[in-house]
């Protein structure tokens, strides 16, 4: 197997995506794995406990972090993100310090190292998106970059792409670059992490907030009656994924994590409702003032073409799976959503 013997290095590796990377790779017998997170959005129980996983615990960024880092890797995961868009609206120089300044002070620490194989960027495929509430067309890898987006997350992503090909052509760092689509599952734990200024701490993605609602027989919030549509991809999948941009990837080339299916917000609703038997009536709101992207979804020709990688999960199976995760962690959730609570309350 590709990391048998091999020593990983995993930045953001305790959080929702990082979590499941890691513990795919310890079935694969690594000698290293080195999980390299601040918890800002990740609790501590994503981190599994295994004798060869090296937990060394604060922001990329940190010099003293950067120089600890030695030469000995073979394969290096950059999932360090400042989750997602609205916290980044409610703070942009936050968002600078954790999704911008990441992607640099790591690829300046190993632009040196020898013994690296890849290093793989997780960028969104929300940078790219045509921003529309019209049909949506699935978005390839070479469409088009826009100059105007609808917040600093999706500057910051676009720009961890621009510095990663920087890297490459200037110093030959191996990075491939791969666009996650709407990933969910298990182990996305609503509110992990520190209060990062606006509800979106909490209730940080669509689907986890469904499911969660839906289990608590709470009434699913939709905006702007449901028109938006998402690429929706299994964490079983996106890791897959992230192994084959390892393993398969060509240096500089950037590929799409995606399922290539269009599922609307309101399809979704009626389906979680659906599968965890919630009767309580759909809650309807206003549009997004943010948000122009409406409808998208990922090309997936190229890299099933140059990697093999196809999303096997359908969303109805995979809904299945994380309903049943979210339910026997329910304690697990709620005490991550109390704390904010209980921030909140200290400081109004």
């Amino acid at each position: 197997m590709s990391f048998t013997g091999k020593r990983v290095l995993v930045v953001g590796g305790a959080g929702f995506v990082g979590g499941n990377l890691v513990r795919r790779l310890l079935e694969e017998s690594p000698a290293k794995v080195t999980v390299v997170d601040n918890f800002l959005s990740a609790d501590r129980v994503n981190v599994p406990r295994d004798p060869v996983v090296e937990l060394v615990e604060g922001s990329i960024t940190d010099d003293r972090i950067l120089a600890g880092l030695e030469d000995e890797y073979a394969y290096a995961f950059h999932l360090a993100t400042y989750h997602g868009n609205q916290s980044s609206i409610a703070n942009p120089l936050a968002d600078h310090q954790n999704n911008t300044l990441t992607t640099l002070k790591l690829y300046e620490r190993l632009k040196d190292f020898s013994r690296l194989e890849k290093v793989v960027y997780s960028s969104a495929g929300c940078t790219v998106a045509e921003k529309t509430y019209g049909e949506a067309k699935a978005t390839a890898e070479d469409a088009p970059v826009s100059l105007w987006h609808d917040s600093p997350y999706q500057i910051s992503k676009i720009v961890g792409e621009l510095y990663s090909n920087y890297y490459f052509m200037r110093h030959r760092l191996p990075v491939v670059k791969v666009r996650f689509q709407n990933v969910y599952g298990p182990w996305e734990i609503l509110g992990a992490g520190e209060w990062r200024g606006t509800p979106a701490t909490v209730w940080r993605n669509v689907t986890p907030t469904f499911v969660y609602r839906a289990l608590k027989g709470m009434p699913l919030t939709v905006e702007n009656e449901g028109q938006a549509s998402r690429d929706f991809i299994y964490v079983e999948d996106i890791v897959g994924g992230l192994i084959l941009g390892a393993t398969r990837g060509i240096a500089g080339e950037v590929y799409n994590l995606a399922s290539g299916i269009e599922t609307s917000i309101l399809e979704l609703a009626k389906l979680v409702n659906e599968l965890a038997a919630n009767q309580t009536p759909i809650s309807f709101l206003p549009p997004r003032s943010w948000d122009r992207s409406g409808n998208r979804l990922g090309r997936t020709e190229k890299s099933c073409a140059e990697l093999g990688f196809e999303a096997r999960v359908q969303l109805r199976d995979g809904l299945e799976r994380t309903i049943r995760w979210t339910r026997e962690h329910l304690p697990l959730i709620e005490a991550n959503i109390a704390k904010h609570a209980e921030h909140m309350a200290r400081v109004s």
